[in-house]
């Protein structure tokens, strides 16, 4: 029986952890979690935010994924989406979830991002 979502995986090409870590940690407010040495050895990085994990894995072949994403849940959608365009990244809204606010973002790779807010869950 399935519990709960441990983490998820995104592809990043080779050489982007400093690209991902400046992202991730200084756009997203994530912290960087270490891999184990043998998994380390092999590139990428992790990133936890509570019990959100986003683990970036290498692949020689990216392709960023522009359809599949990952959906991130965040309270305050609207200072959050402020602090990504502050920090530069493009913050772009869409409207047509029912019961939610939301938008899209890419990390610098081009992976696409959703952060969602149910309207029953916001702050006045």
């Amino acid at each position: 029986m399935l519990t709960a979502l441990d983490h998820v995986q995104l592809a990043a090409p080779p050489d982007a952890e400093d690209r991902l870590r400046a992202y991730y940690t200084g756009v997203l407010g994530m912290t960087e979690i270490a891999k184990p040495p043998v998994l380390a050895a092999r590139g990428g990085c992790w990133f936890a935010a509570g019990p959100v994990h986003l683990h970036l894995g290498v692949e020689a072949d990216f392709r960023p994924a522009r359809k599949a994403h990952p959906g991130l849940r965040v309270t305050g959608i609207e200072a959050y989406a402020q602090r990504l365009q502050e920090r530069g990244a493009d913050v772009v809204w869409d409207e047509n979830l029912p019961g939610h606010r939301r938008f899209y973002s890419e990390d610098p790779v081009g992976n696409r991002l959703e952060f969602l807010e149910p309207y029953e869950a916001r702050t006045p």
